[in-house]
């Protein structure tokens, strides 16, 4: 990463000394790079690890309600950017959208939010991807807390965000090639298993070893589980909480781009959750596994060895190796995106030295990615000091046969992010939305969802209500579904009241970092002395078709809203309502046909997820790349190169 920095650096016009660039990679990602990021980012070490244990608890349910959980929410992100680009082209943050807006008070509130998701994803990265490194090589556990960070920060403050893009694209290749590895290894290859009518043959027995509660006839291949459809909700709700309040997933693109990455992202944990889930599910009875005769523990199962356990089994040493390599890569790439967003939220200059030029902003956001990849270390090491009996990747994704207490990710998201989520669409949506409105929402969004939190948990386990009952599934919907509903609803009411009538003139003022009048001298200076230096190839045209004059602009994204709204709807109902909820009402068991073609479509996905992911960049920047190599080799020829975002 770091030479591929330097390249970037000497050979594009693109210099991550620049605080725009650093920030905001110049605003001249294409949408293929920013799918790829987006799949990248969201493909923590708990979507890969979590899906497989949700299919190996639930059943094929247990993998679509976890992809369904956080696609939906990145393609409806769409609508989101579209109003960005609309109403707060110059903003970086939504941070910065809200200070504007509604001041300083609202800010803080929102920056406190910010920096809560932030700490949850990086505590589910850490204690995911640590787990799995010491269940698979013995490495110390603590070591492995400060040590995937510390590495992390190094590519990160010497690539800003663009290097963090060429990361999550590197680390997507590895990924789909490990995804393409285990899936034909298991359906095709494997002694163990080795095709789709075995798979469906073993998973039959194991549901009359282990039927599973809730479910239709027991069976591990029915979407009709009752277990499997609060965690449906849960993640859910979890979705929307990690996608709106994560600086990481904030605008940095176009529409389609998120239109993209919802469609790809949703492939990962379908495709890698059903084959790695449901294989360890089915050799459960083999010789080979690594609990035989006994399924997995619930422990084992909360800290996510479902996928470890099946990978050892199909490709042995190999296996783990390769499962191994693929959490890194997602906890390498999640964190990447976690640390620019920490970058972004500090609040240098918005409250100390509001004057500040690039240069500076730079050079503290280098400060920030430092600190707090250290922090990240101590805060997983906290949690396995004081709580190394009760904390586990299970309260990073939530299971309903969990005992011990356990820092879950999906009752901590709901918990605590929800009652943003609406008032954070409605500061770039709704003109009428009030200070009061979005701080009332917030607030008081927040406490009724903690008093549903305890409340519901209490009334549902009665006097078997214990403080692990808190991580439940039901327990994150009562509290999730109450913050989120009734945030929205006392933020509307209380604009209403005394409507505002905002024409976003002000978010739309909002100057990016490296303007005139903030610029350094001396970056102006080198900016310049670069550009002469550069070969004709490498003349650009304006990156953002938004910023420019056009009196068409607003029409045009206002068409790109309506579509992006089409899109993302139709995607909801069916992802949500018509396949799952058809076959659950239905009580439908699949039969050996529908399982085999339940599986081809999910292999079929996550080949083109792969195509989107990993061909259209290169198809895409395929004339930057042959202006760089020329360069390299010294073989600069006159054609003119226009870079395009």
């Amino acid at each position: 990463m770091l030479c591929l920095t330097a390249v970037q650096s000497n050979f594009s016009r693109f210099t991550p000394s620049s605080s725009e660039e650093f920030t905001s990679a110049s605003r001249s990602v294409k949408p293929g790079l920013v799918c790829c990021g987006i799949v990248s980012a969201w493909t923590w070490s708990a979507t890969l690890l979590q899906s497989s244990t949700a299919a190996y608890t639930f059943g094929v349910s247990g993998p679509w309600w976890y992809g369904a959980g956080g696609s939906i929410q990145v393609a409806m992100f769409g609508m989101v950017a579209a109003k960005v680009k609309m109403n707060a082209n110059g903003a970086h943050t939504f941070l910065e959208i809200v200070k504007v807006r509604f001041g300083t008070a609202a800010h803080i509130v929102f920056t406190i939010y910010a920096f809560i998701c932030v700490l949850v994803v990086c505590g589910s990265l850490l204690v995911g991807g640590a787990s799995t490194v010491n269940a698979l090589t013995g490495m110390n556990i603590l070591a492995a807390y400060f040590l995937l960070p510390i590495g992390i920060a190094v590519y990160v403050v010497f690539g800003g965000l663009r290097a963090t893009f060429i990361c999550d694209w590197t680390h997507t290749i590895i990924l789909f090639a490990i995804i393409y590895t285990f899936i034909f290894r298991a359906y095709g290859t494997s002694p163990e298993i080795g095709s789709l009518a075995r798979m469906y043959d073993l998973l039959t027995q194991a549901a009359i070893d282990v039927p599973v509660a809730g479910n239709a006839n027991g069976s591990y291949m029915t979407m009709k589980s009752n277990q499997g459809l609060v965690f449906g909700a849960s993640a859910l709700l979890s979705g929307f909480a990690g996608v709106f309040c994560d600086q990481g997933v904030h605008p940095k693109g176009t529409t389609k781009a998120y239109m993209l990455g919802g469609l790809s992202w949703f492939a990962v944990p379908w495709a890698f959750g059903s084959c790695l889930g449901l294989s360890a599910r089915a050799l459960q009875s083999n010789p080979l596994f690594p609990t035989y005769p006994f399924p997995l523990s619930p422990q084992q199962t909360s800290a996510g060895l479902a996928a470890p356990a099946a990978a050892v089994v199909l490709m042995g040493k190999g296996g783990a190796v390769a499962l191994l390599l693929v959490v890194f890569m997602a906890v390498t790439s999640a964190a990447s995106a976690e640390l620019i967003a920490v970058s972004s939220i500090v609040i240098y200059r918005t409250y100390w030295n509001p004057q500040a030029t690039g240069a500076q902003i730079v050079r503290v956001s280098h400060y920030a990615i430092c600190a707090w990849a250290i922090w990240m270390g101590c805060w997983a090491t906290i949690v396995n000091t004081f709580f190394s009996t009760n904390i586990d990747l299970g309260w990073v994704r939530t299971f309903p046969d969990i005992i011990p207490l356990r820092l879950n990710q999906v009752a901590l998201d709901v918990l605590l992010l929800s009652p943003a989520v609406i008032p954070i669409i409605l500061t770039v949506w709704w003109s009428k939305l009030t200070r009061a409105g979005l701080l009332c929402g917030s607030i008081i969004g927040a406490i009724l969802g903690m008093l549903a939190w305890m409340i519901g948990c209490w009334k549902i386990n009665g006097e078997h209500f214990r403080f692990p009952n808190l991580a439940l599934p039901i327990s994150a919907v009562c509290s999730g579904l109450t913050g989120f509903l009734f945030s929205g609803l006392i933020t509307v009411f209380v604009s209403l009241l005394k409507p505002n009538n905002y024409d976003f003139e002000g978010t739309r003022a909002i100057a990016m970092l490296d303007n005139a009048e903030n610029n350094d001298p001396d970056s102006d200076v080198a900016s310049a002395e670069k550009r002469e230096k550069l070969p004709s190839d490498f003349e650009a045209r304006p990156t953002d078709p938004v910023a420019q004059e056009d009196p068409l602009c607003h029409d045009t994204l206002q068409r790109v809203f309506r579509r992006a709204a089409w899109y993302s709807s139709a995607m909801s109902v069916i992802v949500i309502l018509i396949v799952p909820l058809t076959m659950f009402f239905t009580n439908y068991v699949f039969s050996k046909r529908f399982y085999t073609f339940w599986v081809t479509c999910s292999i079929v996905w996550v080949f083109m997820s792969g195509t989107f992911s990993v061909i259209l960049p290169l198809l895409e920047s395929r004339k930057e790349m042959v202006a760089i190599v020329k360069r390299l080799g010294g073989l600069v020829t006159p054609t003119k190169l226009y870079i395009k975002s």
